[in-house]
C-alpha cells in the first residue's frame, strides 16, 4: 500500500510539472470541482478546465502563482487586510490619494498711501505780521505730531497764505517764514527734516474773499499735509 501512494505522487508531480502542492488547506469539499477562471490559470488544471488537486485536497499551484492569483475554495484565505478578495482574487486597495496641496495664501494687499490734510488759522499760530509759533499754535502742532504715530510717514508739506494787506513780495517773504517756523517745530518734535517741505504762497491762494475782515482772517492760514500709509487694523 505504501508503494502504491508513493508512485501515486510521482504520476502526479509529472502531471503538474513546475506545480507545487504547498498551497493553504482545502475550503472545498473534495466532492466539489473548482473551476479555473482561466484558460492559463496558475492553478494545474484538468481538459475540463477544473483545478487539480493532491490525494488529500489541495489545490495544485503552478510556478507562475500569486497571492494575487488566489481562488476561493484553494487559497482565498491567503486574503487578509489590507487585502481583499475581489473576483475571486486577492487584491490590494489601492494607493491613498494625495490630498490636494492647500492653496497659497493670498498676499496683502500693499498698503495704499493715504493723504490727511489740515487747515489751521495762522492767526491763531501768529500774532499779526509775526512768523513766531504762539502756544496755542504749539499745542496744534503737538495733536498732530501725536497723530502720526503708527505711521509709515512720507512726507508733511507745510504751506503758509496770507490776506492782501501788504505787497505781494512782503506777503510772499512772510508765508515762507511762518511754513519754516512749523517745520522747525516739527523737526523738534523728532520728524526728520528732510521728510518736512515748506511752501510759501504769499496772498495768491485766497480761500475767501479780501474785502471783509472774515475772508482776510480766513486767508490767512497755515496748510498742513500729511502723506503716508498706515497697517490694515488687526
Amino acid at each position: 500500500m505504501k508503494k502504491m501512494i508513493t508512485v501515486l505522487f510521482a504520476a502526479t508531480a509529472a502531471i503538474a510539472g513546475v506545480a507545487s502542492a504547498q498551497s493553504a488547506p482545502p475550503y472545498a469539499p473534495l466532492t466539489t470541482d473548482l473551476q479555473a477562471r482561466t484558460p492559463y490559470s496558475a492553478y494545474v488544471q484538468d481538459g475540463r478546465g477544473v483545478i487539480a488537486r493532491n490525494p488529500f485536497g489541495l489545490c495544485w499551484r503552478t510556478g507562475y502563482w500569486t497571492p494575487a492569483d488566489a481562488v476561493p475554495g484553494c487559497d482565498a484565505p491567503l486574503c487578509v487586510e489590507p487585502e481583499k478578495l475581489e473576483n475571486g482574487k486577492c487584491v490590494a486597495p489601492p494607493e491613498p490619494v494625495a490630498p490636494p496641496p492647500a492653496p497659497a495664501p493670498v498676499p496683502e494687499a500693499a498698503p495704499v498711501p493715504t493723504s490727511e490734510k489740515v487747515s489751521y488759522s495762522a492767526d491763531a499760530f501768529f500774532d499779526f505780521d509775526k512768523a513766531i509759533l504762539k502756544p496755542a499754535g504749539k499745542a496744534s502742532l503737538d495733536e498732530l505730531s501725536g497723530k502720526l504715530g503708527g505711521m509709515n510717514l512720507e512726507v508733511i508739506i507745510a504751506v503758509g497764505h496770507t490776506d492782501s494787506v501788504g505787497t505781494d513780495a512782503y506777503n510772499q517773504k512772510l508765508s515762507i517764514r511762518r511754513a519754516e517756523a512749523v517745520k522747525a517745530y516739527l523737526k523738534g518734535k523728532g520728524i526728520e527734516e528732510t521728510r518736512i517741505y515748506t511752501e510759501g504762497k504769499g496772498e495768491s491762494q485766497p480761500k475767501a474773499d479780501n474785502a471783509t475782515a472774515e475772508g482776510r482772517a480766513q486767508n490767512r492760514r497755515v496748510e498742513i499735509e500729511v502723506v503716508g500709509t498706515r497697517g490694515a487694523a488687526k
